[in-house]
């Protein structure tokens, strides 16, 4: 099943969420994504991730981005690393988060927070966040369900 929804905020949806339980394809569909981003894009395209096992899927010109290489120990953590990445980067347009729960430290908490301060974060530097989340759609928090583009 997948579900595909339409919410602009400045022309754009600031964040987009796939999700589906371990083992749908939410790391493919994000793989596939970002390819297709980095072939229109004007500016950077980062992919974070908890290994660099995808480095060969993706297109040389996505930043791929170890978070495991970095010592974040929880989810405001993980927001100010975010922070960190747009800083250095003016040009950054879309960050790829696969296994978001984990990169966040958000495995069994409240996403709605991160969700949250990623929407601000992305209108106020116009950064676009894909997110792949491991839990059905059912069990998102409402602030993250106008978000989902995919659910699997």
């Amino acid at each position: 099943i997948i579900i595909i929804t339409e919410r602009y905020q400045g022309g754009r949806n600031m964040v987009e969420i796939i999700v589906g339980v371990k083992g749908k394809g939410k790391t493919k569909r994000l793989l596939e994504m970002a390819n297709e981003a980095v072939k229109d894009a004007k500016g950077t395209v980062v992919y974070l991730d908890k290994s660099a096992k995808h480095m060969y899927e993706l297109s040389n010109k996505i930043r791929l981005i170890n978070v495991n290489d970095f010592d974040i120990m929880s989810s405001d953590g993980f927001t100010g690393f975010v922070s960190g990445i747009i800083s250095q980067d003016h040009d950054l347009e879309t960050m790829f988060l696969d296994s978001f729960l984990k990169l966040a430290n958000l495995e069994g908490g409240d996403i709605t927070p991160v969700i949250d301060a990623l929407e601000k974060i992305g209108e106020k530097y116009n950064v676009k966040f894909v997110l792949s989340v491991s839990m059905d759609a059912a069990d998102l928090p409402e602030n993250a369900k106008k978000d989902v583009v995919v659910a699997l």
